[in-house]
């Protein structure tokens, strides 16, 4: 079994279309998708769990 795949915080923000300072204002208000801070402090998101706050946030869009 592979490992799910990790995206680095630069691919996220190129596939959302949104800076740096706006994702972690995002977090901050608790809006964001999870991460995983690794042991040298940078941030991966699972691809599993971005795509599923997209479809959240689709879902949240269309109610």
């Amino acid at each position: 079994m592979s490992s799910p795949k990790m995206l680095k915080l630069s691919e996220v923000l190129a596939e959302l279309d949104m800076s740096r300072a706006a994702f972690y204002r995002m977090r901050a208000r608790g809006l964001g998708p999870r991460v995983v801070r690794l042991p040298n402090h940078q941030i991966r998101i699972r691809r599993a769990d971005l795509d599923n706050w997209l479809s959240q946030q689709e879902e949240r869009l269309a109610a």
